[in-house]
């Protein structure tokens, strides 16, 4: 598939110019609207429900529960289990149930737990309800990076992997407004307090998003039944990305056949694209494929790069800002929690630490725009990522030591003020490292699709979000205790050390990467992973492991 020449690199990527089939144009805006919307309305509403635990415990569920300690790092730590528990068994799934019918049920079950929350009078209660919707909502984050990585092709990926990155941070942003909005217009109501209702609407609103899903999701291009896709266009989203895929691996031997060969006539005569790459009747669940997985490259290294950078976005998922409000540094010249009144009013912890995932949100779509555009240069974000951890926890030590040295009196005052200036800086600044989940993925999906069977792409997609939890398991209450605020000394040295050895790995996986691409193309485009000698036959046998 030639691209044509242009004028304007810029300008043809943003307006898709480049795109010159007027059906592959129709196919795009349709698949577009219906996988965006519903995938970013629900991965919304995932973080809304995780951010909502952090707004329920500043707005009052602290004190009505009795929490003590770090048990809302407990908490946390509870879903993360049932989150990593989830993420491998609900990729498999989705070799098993249609999207359609997984994604949406998996959105229920959630929602109910949700609603359960409101109803509980104890942590322990939480912590229960929180580690049955981590395996629920496992399904979401990978899942969705699946069928991303399925239906469009190198040069839309990013782009799109950014899009729906986004619409989770703004669920973390407006997760906060919802808050505060609801605790000053439902706060006992019916005698409810007003974090309770925040969980009720919550599971509300979920609900019409999975029916939404169940009718509409269009599963994946082998095994798409939408009725808004024609026989033609169903042919045509399978038969453009391995047009797509032979364009940028010209050394693959023979030519893919016209895109009218990529489908076959079903029983009523009309024209149904078949894949063995999306579907198989045949299970994965071998220890041929096992071995395969766990000795590729793939595997090892996109798996510690997410372990990794998961732990750069510390600052953000476990609400340092908000707790650092919560428990603001003292006057005095120790580092001490102050004993007076918190010096913000409950909106003021709802509002503030929205600033953090709205950073997030503009770095996320700047990156992802700016890889695609590069090419796929997907590893450059780990450097910015590197170099913004790295300085955002210097700021924060450096904001605790001006307190510390601050003398008693008036000067004391001036000083913290300017160590609570530098301190919301560097957590602002923070969020733009969450710019590493969308353009991380793809460079993962870039990298396996087409060398490597979508069942296998979708256990290491899946294996990278398991490592990575699996950590913030317990990294959280290691470094990022409650009772920590409002300094997190630890956790300030942990994300510098962190930080540095993203920088690292990014650099050796690139240049992993980049090897195993010009092996690929010398060898007619097989799959060259060390390990298992017979990995190098897998993306050729497309037969043996559907996805």
């Amino acid at each position: 598939m030639a691209l044509p020449p242009s004028k304007s690199k810029l300008r043809d990527y943003l307006t898709s110019a480049w795109r010159t089939d007027p059906a592959e144009r129709r196919l795009v805006r349709k698949i577009d609207f219906f996988i965006l919307t519903f995938c970013c309305l629900s991965y919304f509403l995932n973080y809304l429900d995780r951010s909502n635990v952090a707004n329920a415990y500043v707005s009052g569920m602290k004190e009505d529960l009795g929490f003590q300690g770090n048990q809302l790092n407990q908490i946390n730590t509870c879903f993360t289990v049932g989150y990593v528990l989830g993420q491998i068994p609900s990729n498999l799934s989705l070799h098993y149930v249609k999207p359609r019918v997984f994604f949406p049920a998996m959105m229920v079950g959630w929602a109910a737990l949700t609603m359960l929350t409101a109803a509980t009078r104890s942590p322990q209660a939480i912590m229960a309800i929180r580690f049955f919707q981590g395996v629920a909502e496992a399904s979401t984050f990978v899942g969705t990076h699946y069928v991303l990585g399925s239906w469009y092709t190198e040069r839309e990926l990013g782009k799109r992997s950014g899009v729906f990155t986004a619409s989770g941070l703004a669920g973390t942003m407006i997760g906060g407004f919802i808050q505060s909005g609801i605790y000053a217009s439902l706060d006992n109501r019916h005698g409810l307090r007003g974090w309770r209702w925040l969980f009720l609407v919550d599971g509300i609103i979920t609900l019409p998003v999975a029916v939404y899903g169940f009718l509409l999701f269009p599963d994946t291009p082998a095994t798409t039944t939408a009725p808004y896709l024609t026989a033609a266009e169903r042919a045509l989203a399978v038969s453009r990305l391995e047009l797509h895929d032979r364009a940028v691996e010209p050394a693959h031997g023979a030519a893919y056949e016209a895109s009218s060969s990529a489908s076959s006539p079903d029983h009523d005569g009309n024209s149904q694209p078949h894949s063995n790459k999306d579907a198989s009747d045949t299970s994965p669940l071998t220890w041929t494929f096992a071995k395969t997985v766990l000795t590729s490259w793939e595997w090892w290294g996109f798996v510690v790069l997410w372990t990794i950078a998961g732990e750069t976005e510390s600052f953000s998922s476990n609400s340092l800002l908000a707790l650092y409000m919560k428990t603001p540094p003292s006057s005095s010249s120790s580092s001490s929690s102050s004993s007076q009144q918190p010096a913000y009013t409950v909106r003021q912890l709802n509002d503030y630490p929205t600033g953090v995932p709205a950073v997030g949100i503009a770095s996320t779509l700047f990156w992802a725009a700016l890889t695609d555009f590069l090419g796929g240069k997907r590893y450059l974000v780990g450097y910015f990522i590197g170099a913004t951890g790295v300085a955002t926890s210097a700021m924060v030590l450096a904001a605790q030591r001006m307190v510390e040295r601050a003398p008693g009196g008036g000067a004391a005052e001036v000083e913290v003020g300017r160590a609570t200036a530098v301190v919301f800086a560097a957590y602002y600044w923070a969020g733009a490292v969450y710019a590493c989940q969308a353009t991380f993925f793809a460079w993962a999906n870039d990298a396996m699709r087409r060398r490597r069977e979508p069942v296998f792409r979708s256990v290491v997609l899946a294996g990278m979000n398991l490592g990575s939890n699996a950590v913030n398991a317990w990294w959280s209450i290691v470094f990022y205790g409650a009772s920590m605020a409002p300094w997190f000394t630890k956790g300030m040295y942990a994300m510098i050390a962190t930080s540095v050895a993203l920088a690292v790995w990014t650099a050796g996986l690139s240049y992993v990467s980049s090897r195993a691409e010009r092996l690929s193309r010398k060898h007619g485009g097989t799959c060259l992973s060390s390990g298992d000698g017979r990995a190098a036959q897998v993306e050729n046998q497309h037969d043996t492991t559907g996805g």
